[in-house]
């Protein structure tokens, strides 16, 4: 139960503080700057790069990191919101990314990441390359075709470590492109968490109930498509020698090509691979499976509609935003039950589906698969923990949304996953525990489920946003917390989950950080004070994601009931307003909040030590019955019923301490609320104090968490 404190400050060199493609950093001395309306990313990442220099306590920075652009966005105000990669003495930091956001004229006004404090360990393993290859390979299910291994320092967990991240490429067991990222810890040769860069739709082995392409001499046709999933559309092909071929020079030369029923001979489909489809008079497929091209249609249309949707409801120029089109292969394996995204190769697969199934080229698997895409070139979840699930409930969102936009009557738009798929849907979004494997509200062990499973959490929250609460023709929508939300639509809840997922997620964020992260969007777009905000408040809530220090009035989260005369009574905003022992007030992860993220952590060292918690609070004369009410959880590693570890609440009056309540290690519990009576300190400036004293040995924590003082 012993936690880790971060004690004292690390300096920060400026001058070796870098940041990839940025120059050499500016001074660190701030003067004023002209404002740009419009300043270009370069500007943006340089201007980034003098105030993290300037401020590297607000990026959790030390003498060894160093920094690399991943992503740079500029809103049309000028505000600037710059995606870095955090590296410690070289090494690349997984969950270490920041975004840096600023003001107009380049100055800084918050910032994004999930590392709680400066890295300070050992970048030396004890573990040979070699073992970690051979610990990760034993895992591997599959055809393997190679490995590689690098050094990173995992700050995803509670305490970073040097790990081995060793990449096993090779094919599944299914047929799938595979390529497994384990973590073998440096220093144990243990192996730690474990995730698949290639994107399926659904779990592979289950049964459902980067190259740009170089144009070819041609141009632009329109040509006219009889698919099996999307009926007769519209296709944009691209005319060369002797007819027309599957290509589209419209949007970034996207493509569709055969895979002729094989898996891929190495780990990726390369450029190249398989047939292209071409055709002499632009006509392609017949509707049935009897043409090899009518799944094509399907396919190739897949890729129009869902660079449409990214390029005329968010501006968006492509998957990378980069005007480059991405790769489909249909007809891939022999009853190839699955498709996805493989990011190495920018580019999807399809199979023919298992028997009774049908192929997997329905428009909203396109949107999802191409969708991962987009996460990779932006907020880049993780692929475990509640990240994943993030991960694939923004495919399943987007996938969705590219469905409702081109609105085609083959395919009516609904806020199920593959529906036409098999005899029943992949995902319910209205209520995703109906598939019987995922979630449908948040809960601890979230984190531990495979992401499609966890992304049932998202979906749920984004059907809430779009649609609301109960029933509706799309589905019935209940909520975990009993309560109503009224939906918004899909236009206004998607831009909220777009701006969130490009402005202020970051690789490592929870379910809570994208509380948060939308809370902030929807106040970017909407205003702090509006619909669209409190919607993301009440629809968090109705998935069971509590609420954080950031709220749509820009407050803190209030106590259970009653008029609270304390200021940031659950800890939401760090340590404002309290004073406290350091590392006490906390969103570690060793132990939970009673609500929200951050909670008080008195204690818990199993060695003699005293921590303190007070605020200073004026309690009215016309108080009619004043009360101090908190919850208290109690852990302990002693025994019996002899109290070695307290915890008292106290109120100190002048130059009087007045104990209220002792606590201790002989009555563990978890949260209860505790009330105890004010009434002696009417009319009086009193300070509200807890003090936790732990003897020299076997720990006991006390948190405490949701406090208030109510005139009665």
């Amino acid at each position: 139960m012993k936690r880790s404190l971060f004690v004292g400050t690390l300096s920060l060199a400026v001058s070796g503080l870098l940041i990839a493609g940025a120059g050499t950093p500016a001074s660190a001395a701030k003067g004023p700057r002209a404002v740009s309306p419009k300043p270009s990313k370069a500007q943006a990442l340089r201007d980034a790069t003098a105030e993290v220099a300037a401020s590297p306590k607000t990026v959790k920075a030390g003498a060894h990191d160093t920094f690399l652009s991943h992503d740079v966005t500029v809103d049309k105000d000028g505000t600037r919101h710059v995606h870095l990669d955090r590296r410690y003495q070289g090494l690349p930091v997984l969950g270490g990314d920041v975004i840096v956001h600023s003001a107009p004229n380049g100055e800084l006004r918050s910032t994004s990441l999930t590392l709680k404090a400066p890295l300070t360990l050992s970048v030396t393993p004890k573990i040979s390359k070699q073992r970690a290859v051979a610990v990760a390979a034993a895992t591997f299910k599959g055809t393997k075709k190679g490995s590689r291994a690098d050094l990173v320092v995992d700050a995803t967990a509670a305490t970073p470590t040097l790990a081995w991240q060793v990449v096993v490429d090779g094919t599944a067991p299914d047929g799938s492109p595979s390529h497994v990222h384990t973590l073998v810890d440096a220093t144990t040769g243990k192996a730690g968490k474990s995730w698949n860069t290639f994107h399926s739709t659904v779990v592979p082995g289950t049964t459902a109930n980067a190259p740009q392409t170089t144009a070819v001499a041609g141009a632009a046709a329109s040509g006219t498509g009889h698919g099996y999933q999307v009926g007769d559309v519209t296709l944009g092909t691209n005319s060369i020698s002797g007819g027309y071929e599957l290509k589209d020079p419209t949007r970034g030369n996207g493509e569709t090509r055969d895979a002729q029923n094989k898996t891929v001979t190495n780990d990726s489909p390369p450029a190249g691979w398989g047939v292209a489809f071409t055709d002499t008079d632009n006509v392609w497929g017949n509707g049935t499976l009897s043409d090899r091209a009518t799944v094509a249609v399907d396919a190739h249309y897949g890729i129009q509609a869902t660079w449409d949707y990214y390029k005329n409801v968010h501006g968006r120029n492509g998957i990378k935003n980069d005007g480059v089109g991405a790769r489909s292969f249909v007809h891939y394996g022999v009853n190839y039950a699955n498709a996805g995204w493989d990011d190495d190769s920018f580019s999807m697969i399809y199979g023919d589906g298992a028997s009774g199934q049908k192929p997997f080229t329905e428009l909203d698997v396109a949107g999802h698969e191409m969708s991962h895409g987009v996460t990779a070139a932006t907020a880049g979840l993780n692929y475990f923990g509640d990240a994943g699930g993030m991960n694939e409930a923004t495919s399943d969102i987007f996938g969705t949304l590219v469905e409702f936009n081109a609105n085609s009557p083959a395919d009516k738009p609904d806020y199920l996953i593959g529906e036409k798929i098999s005899t029943t849907p992949l995902r319910y979004m209205d209520d995703p525990k109906k598939d019987g494997v995922s979630q449908s509200c948040w809960t601890t062990g979230t984190k531990n489920l495979d992401p499609h499973y966890s992304s049932g959490v998202g979906n749920h929250w984004f059907y809430l946003m779009a649609v609301g609460s109960g029933s509706s023709s799309y589905g019935n929508s209940p909520t975990c917390d009993g309560g109503t939300v009224t939906g918004l639509g899909n236009d206004a809840a998607g831009k909220i989950w777009y701006r969130a997922l490009t402005t202020y997620l970051t690789a490592a964020s929870t379910y809570a950080d994208a509380r948060t992260a939308t809370i902030k969007a929807a106040t970017d777009l909407y205003g702090a004070s509006s619909t669209q905000c409190t919607t993301v408040e009440k629809a968090w809530s109705g998935v069971a994601v509590a609420p954080t220090a950031t709220t749509c009035g820009g407050g803190t989260t209030q106590p259970p009931s009653g008029s609270n005369l304390l200021s940031n009574p659950g800890f939401e905003s760090g340590a404002t307003t309290w004073s406290a022992s350091s590392g006490a007030i906390t969103n570690d992860t060793g132990a939970t909040a009673h609500t929200g993220s951050y909670y008080a952590w008195l204690d818990g060292y199993g060695s003699a030590h005293t921590d303190t918690l007070s605020q200073s609070v004026t309690i009215p004369a016309t108080a009619a019955a004043p009360k101090l009410s908190f919850w208290l959880a109690i852990d302990t590693k002693e025994t019996g019923t002899t109290a070695y570890d307290t915890l008292k609440a106290q109120v100190v009056s002048g130059t009087t301490t007045t104990t209220l309540a002792t606590y201790s290690n002989a009555t563990p519990s978890g949260y209860v609320q505790r009330t105890l009576d004010l009434s002696a300190f009417k009319g009086k400036t009193v300070t509200i104090k807890f003090t936790g004293a732990e003897d020299s040995s076997l720990a006991t924590s006390f948190l405490i968490d949701d406090t208030s003082v109510t005139t009665g």
